[in-house]
């Protein structure tokens, strides 16, 4: 799959209508979970469009070659195709966990300071789990710790 076809599929299910606060609506109301739970169920859909095309493509697609080069060019293809799909895998459990999150109640909330996450940054990345600066923080952490 070309590059500009995986950058489409990995944020279409940013295509969405930005949420708008009304005035003195509490933080996570039941109307922002539903506009979160529609986000990550649009998102998942998405991700799971894509593993059946890639399933039914390495079938299509699937060849003996007689030329190692040849073969080994799909066998490439195919080793990339499925590595992507691995992280789609976890990502699909991570919305999965982050809808559970958002039905008990959960959602929304930094789960190092216990500040709220915003929304705003959930529809940048509504399976965050840390606010900006405890994300911050953190990767200014696993730098120097890994260089």
């Amino acid at each position: 799959m070309s590059a500009k076809k995986q950058e489409a599929a990995a944020t279409s299910f940013k295509n969405f209508e930005p949420y708008k606060l009304k005035k003195g609506e509490e933080y996570m109301s039941e109307r922002q979970k539903d506009h979160f739970r529609h986000i990550l169920r649009q998102w998942k859909a998405e991700l799971m469009e894509e593993v059946d095309r890639t399933v039914s493509h390495m079938k299509d697609e699937a060849a003996n070659f007689p030329d190692p080069a040849d073969r080994a060019t799909q066998e490439e293809e195919f080793s990339l195709e499925l590595r992507a799909r691995d992280r789609e895998r976890k990502l699909i459990k991570k919305i999965d966990s982050t809808l559970d999150l958002i039905d008990s109640n959960d959602y929304g909330h930094c789960d190092a300071c216990g500040v709220e996450i915003g929304i705003k940054r959930l529809e940048a990345r509504p399976t965050a789990t840390l606010c900006i600066d405890c994300k911050t923080l953190d990767e200014i952490k696993e730098k120097q710790e890994h260089g």
